[in-house]
């Protein structure tokens, strides 16, 4: 990467931050957001979770579903993803399925923690069998449930993701 893509990074990224910055200011959570593709700003979003009551409006899954939207596509090839803060465990998925050429982030999730945001049980909760997760998770089979799958094997137009 040249001088010149670092200078570009650094300048998103610290847009990132000073909209994290801006949503406290607002009553929203500390995270900011900036997707680009080439040299154009996509999106921005910031945490709107208490605002909205909606506990998936994490700024980055705010901006990628406004690029996404803008690009007329459920993925973000060829696009970076600025993130004032390391990606929650919910936006890092959200990351790997819209797949961007890249993301950086400013905070770690260690310094998330202290400041009340400590995302750590989920990482620990991940690699446990749903009867050892503190969340009740427990799997019903019903006759019917590979029918979705058979469809989607099935159906010819299917688009893959």
């Amino acid at each position: 990467m040249h001088k010149g893509c670092e200078m570009l990074d650094v300048r998103y990224l610290e847009r990132a931050v000073e909209l994290a910055r801006l949503s406290v200011e607002k009553g929203g959570g500390p995270f900011g957001c900036v997707i680009t593709c080439g040299d154009q700003v996509l999106a921005e979003g910031v945490n709107s979770v208490t605002r909205t009551n909606d506990p998936t409006a994490h700024a980055e899954i705010v901006a990628i579903r406004e690029a996404c939207r803008r690009l007329g596509s459920f993925q973000l090839s060829g696009c970076i993803v600025y993130a004032s803060c390391e990606p929650c465990p919910m936006c890092l998925g959200a990351m790997y399925w819209a797949r961007p050429q890249a993301v950086f982030y400013a905070s770690t999730r260690k310094e998330a923690a202290r400041a009340g945001f400590d995302d750590q049980h989920i990482y620990d909760e991940m690699p446990l069998a749903d009867g050892e997760r503190t969340l009740r998770i427990r799997r019903m089979g019903v006759p019917s449930h590979d029918a979705p799958f058979d469809a989607w094997k099935k159906h010819v137009a299917r688009l893959a993701y």
